[in-house]
């Protein structure tokens, strides 16, 4: 199949992430389209530019199935805040009538309420807790912890906001997403400070964006369920990200270190429309 003359998309954002998102219900897109067309809808001046790519379908169990794509053309299991996004964007395109809505991902089922703007998800189960993993670069220490949260993810939590400013987040996290410790899947890597019981700050380079973002929603997740686990905060935990939004984070039971992470984990905050449009396929081409 060839590339459509045009694509109607929707430009969404959460929390600093942006998303294109197509209505794909109709079959418009196929696999094999969108392997090729993805890294080019989402670079930034020669196209419409975003951090993943997002496809709508149908799905005989729930509202509706997604399928995510970074913007490398990658696809990912899961995205907290494109979920924020898909689930806003399903209400005002009547694919779900809400407020409440479940929909599929290749990370589980994702359950969603949406109120406006601000919309609350549940996330599939967090596993794989590792801690004090302790690699080095060049004479500098890391000490990590990893987290799947539908995304792997390791974090380091730094002493104070100043070394959370000043961290190398682009040099040190491409060398951990790429390191041999994480392979095959590579993984994302955070950098966060905890300013008290219920408050965080978050820095976060992407796998598939390869750059730091202005938010992880599963990111931030991991950041506050490894400082739960460290006993350093407690549910509800408000994470600000680098856009200066702020993620909510609720979660029961967080799992002892050492031991298997699995609990209750929600997510909330706002998802915003920046526009609709059509991608001409001009814009599509290399």
């Amino acid at each position: 199949m060839g590339l459509p003359h045009r694509i109607p998309f929707m430009k969404m954002t959460g929390s600093g992430n942006d998303f294109i998102l197509v209505d794909n219900r109709n079959g418009l897109l196929d696999l094999e389209s969108v392997g090729r067309i993805v890294p080019m809808a989402c670079r930034r001046k020669l196209s419409a530019g975003a951090d993943g790519f997002i496809l709508i379908e149908d799905d005989p169990e729930v509202d509706f199935s997604w399928r995510f794509y970074n913007a490398d053309g990658s696809e990912a299991e899961m995205c907290g805040n494109g979920s924020r996004c898909a689930a806003r964007f399903a209400i005002l395109k009547g694919i779900a009538t809400g407020p409440r809505l479940s929909f599929r991902t290749l990370a589980g089922i994702v359950q969603a309420e949406v109120r406006g703007r601000r919309v609350k998800v549940r996330m599939p189960p967090p596993h794989g807790l590792e801690t004090d993993i302790r690699l080095d670069r060049d004479g500098r220490p890391f000490s990590l912890d990893f987290i799947n949260t539908g995304v792997p993810h390791v974090v380091q939590l730094l002493e104070d906001k100043l070394a959370l400013e000043a961290a190398n987040v682009f040099e040190w996290g491409r060398w951990l997403r790429h390191h041999p410790r994480f392979h095959p899947a590579g993984t994302n890597v955070n950098f966060a400070h905890v300013f008290d019981s219920h408050h965080m700050a978050i820095r976060t380079y992407e796998r598939g964006v390869e750059a730091e973002t202005l938010a992880c929603g599963t990111g931030s997740i991991a950041a506050a369920l490894v400082a739960a686990a460290r006993k350093l905060v407690t549910s509800p935990v408000e994470v600000l990200t680098r856009s200066g939004e702020t993620l909510t984070i609720h979660f029961k039971d967080p799992p002892p270190l050492g031991q298997a992470a699995s609990t209750s984990v929600f997510m909330e905050g706002e998802a915003r429309v920046a526009y609709e449009a059509e991608l001409w396929d001009e814009t599509l081409e290399t």
